[in-house]
């Protein structure tokens, strides 16, 4: 099949139909993910697939159909679309603009060592089982787990204004968890790097970079730990986060507030909308002076980067809080025309199937200049938490409820004892205005998170949150 000469058949067909604006993309999507279980290897979880999106505007609204049939020519895939457009223009309010963008051409192709698709199954298997064995090793855990996803994903893109753009994209992740049961009501369990585990734009070295058996000493150390710590205490204190909560905080109170469909009411129904709205923008203090927030696809590893967005708009970097103060959002060329701004890159679908929607990227907190020592050191009593475990955040992403697997109290600046159950809650403005010490460079790790769920229907988008340990004051904990 000649990817190119069909596509531009495509566009042709929807001039035909008096489009005014007209995208195609053709995908192909290969996913592999491994796990092992105590001790015993879980079924296999294997896909490919190939498909086509066609995207166009007539009358000011939006047509989309997509297709993996390879007997559906695309001249009636561009059809079906321009039936959707013309029956939405009957419903439509106000007609979509778009900001204009340049016309791009070229090619994207993410960085990494070893292609995890030719790396034999057998030798993956034996990594994870060689994990899992060093976990059953001790005989206080009696659960343990393991686990290794690979992503391959090429993606060529065109559009009716000139587009024309391909990207070979390899992502990697991996992770483990082990833990003990006391009893059928109390389980402590400790992860690593975070339940999730750690994915990133790399290859299958990722799995030796993580360096996870080394870990395994300490996990099992602070599980015993936690069967017999005390409940976190209920107090309004001052509050220390390990980057690995850190990210999870920052990806629920500031990138989904700042995705400007959003704001717009997209989600109302299915997650909610922001309180972030375009007028708080250059004027609302979302935090202390000391936070900057950007938004960074041009990082070479982070899992949200790319060339271009899925509607050709190449990838860059934005503040989105600058020294304290909301500066951007998240957006499209269509939210991006509503405020008068350039669209932020960030249109993105998980896949061929899917049209596109705003979606975090990779969403930084730049690190400050203090060492963990000083993080803790400076505070006489408080309370420092690691590894997420739930939360909950209300439908204008404002109030909120986060839980760890593991805490400390902090006495005269050192850790003390270990506490199980951690939790801290607040208001997202209150919450990072409190901020009063970042954690510095040689802390920060990009944080990539594969299943940020939003849309109607659903959809996964594969993102990064990136963060050093940081310190608040006045936080209630506990409870």
């Amino acid at each position: 099949m000649d990817i190119t000469k069909t596509a531009m058949d495509g566009l042709a067909a929807a001039a035909g139909k008096k489009a005014g604006y007209c995208d195609i993309r053709y995908e192909i999507i290969r996913d592999e993910s491994l796990s092992y279980s105590d001790g015993k290897p879980d079924p296999i979880e294997s896909s490919y697939s190939t498909g086509w999106a066609v995207r166009l505007l007539i009358n000011g609204a939006w047509g989309f159909a997509s297709s993996d049939d390879s007997s559906l020519t695309i001249d009636k895939l561009v059809a079906r679309a321009a039936d959707v457009a013309i029956a939405s223009s009957r419903a439509m309010k106000e007609p979509v603009e778009l900001i204009p963008d340049r016309v791009e051409e070229g090619m994207y192709y993410s960085s990494h060592e070893i292609d995890p698709f030719k790396v034999p199954l057998a030798d993956k298997i034996a990594f994870l089982a060689d994990l899992d064995n060093a976990m059953a090793a001790y005989d206080t855990i009696n659960s343990h787990s393991c686990f290794a996803s690979f992503r391959k994903q090429e993606k060529f893109f065109f559009s009716s204004e000139g587009s024309d753009i391909y990207q070979h994209i390899v992502q990697t992740g991996s992770g483990m968890s082990l833990g003990q049961a006391k009893s059928r009501r109390e389980r402590a369990e400790r992860s690593y790097p975070r339940p999730s585990g750690q994915y990133e734009i790399k290859g299958y070295e990722l799995l030796g970079e993580l360096d996870m058996k080394a870990q395994i000493p300490k996990l099992v150390e602070e599980v015993g730990m936690l069967l017999v710590a005390p409940s976190c205490p209920e107090k309004t204190t001052n509050l220390v986060l390990a980057g690995n909560i850190l990210s999870l905080v920052i990806h629920e109170s500031i990138g989904h507030p700042l995705e400007l469909d959003r704001v717009f009411g997209a989600e109302r129904n299915f997650s909610g909308i922001s309180f972030a709205t375009p007028e708080n923008v250059d004027t609302l203090q979302y935090a202390s002076p000391m936070v900057n927030v950007i938004n960074d696809p041009t990082d070479s590893h982070g899992l949200g980067s790319f060339g271009w967005d899925d509607e050709g708009v190449k990838c860059r970097k934005t503040h989105l809080i600058k020294d304290g103060i909301l500066k951007n959002y998240l957006s499209s060329r269509e939210t991006a025309a509503r405020i008068g701004k350039n669209s932020t890159g960030a249109m993105r679908a998980e896949g061929w199937q899917n049209l596109p929607i705003v979606r975090m990227c990779n969403t930084i907190l730049e690190p400050g200049d203090k060492s963990f020592e000083q993080l803790i050191g400076e505070v006489d009593d408080g309370i420092y938490m690691a590894g997420p475990t739930s939360w909950s955040i209300d439908d204008l992403r404002k109030n909120f409820q986060f839980g760890c697997e593991i805490g400390w109290e902090i006495k005269g600046g050192k850790l003390a004892g270990v506490v199980k159950d951690p939790t801290f809650s607040g208001c997202t403005t209150q919450f990072w205005n409190n901020c009063d010490a970042i954690g510095d460079k040689s802390q920060f790790v990009l944080r990539g998170t594969p299943n940020c769920g939003k849309g109607q229907p659903g959809q996964n988008a594969r993102t990064a949150e990136g963060a050093s340990p940081a310190r608040f004051t006045d936080i209630q904990v506990g409870g």
